[in-house]
């Protein structure tokens, strides 16, 4: 038996609510310098409805890095900020809703 969707209603296999919130959110994409020169690729913005552990197992998977989520922002280890948006795009988010810091 499929349940119902406390939010949209619809049976949970043909709920909108994650598409739709992937939609609404700003993400910003940086790169921060840290402790021995080592350089990690910051994701910001991401929504706690959106399922942010799938999103770092595929992002971690694609760029072959470790990564952890922490208080709504994705930590990668490395410089990914080239590819990033082209990622992103793949997994479902517009591509003006992403914005790339310099």
């Amino acid at each position: 038996m499929v349940g119902v969707c406390k939010e949209c209603g619809l049976p949970e296999d043909l709920c909108v609510c994650e598409t739709i919130a992937r939609e609404q959110q700003k993400i910003t994409v940086g790169v921060e310098k840290r402790k021995f020169g080592k350089k990690y690729t910051i994701v910001s913005g991401i929504k706690k409805e959106v399922n942010v552990d799938d999103i770092l197992r595929r992002l971690k998977a694609k760029f072959a890095c470790g990564g952890t989520a922490k208080t709504g922002e994705i930590e990668l280890q490395g410089d990914h900020k080239s590819r990033m948006k082209a990622v992103l795009v793949d997994m479902g988010f517009p591509e003006e809703t992403i914005d790339i810091k310099g």
